[in-house]
């Protein structure tokens, strides 16, 4: 099947579309704009459930500041075996008192 002539216009892959990017600054507003009532409303809920309130803080920063991607790292020595370590200690015997 032969590319279209506008194949390869479109977003780049992994950037966000226009309703994800206005729905983003519309939550960053809210929260900007409400952020004493916001901390109002969480004491309010932490009164009688504070595991609850800080279960709604995190859903609302969530949308505000996104979540990283988690990383493995697996660190390996020399060949692909185990990472060795080695310790020199020695003591100046004249510095005794």
């Amino acid at each position: 099947m032969a590319k279209s002539s506008t194949s390869g216009q479109g977003r780049p892959k992994g950037a966000p579309n226009k309703a994800t990017i206005a729905a983003r600054e519309a939550i960053a507003l809210f929260v900007d704009n409400n952020a004493h009532r916001l901390e109002g409303w969480l004491d309010q809920v932490a009164q009688e459930n504070p595991e609850k309130a800080f279960q709604l803080f995190q859903s609302v920063v969530e949308y505000h500041v996104p979540k990283l991607a988690r990383t493995e790292q697996t660190l390996t020595g020399a060949d692909g075996g185990p990472v060795e370590h080695s310790i020199k200690v020695s003591f100046d015997e004249s510095d005794s008192r």
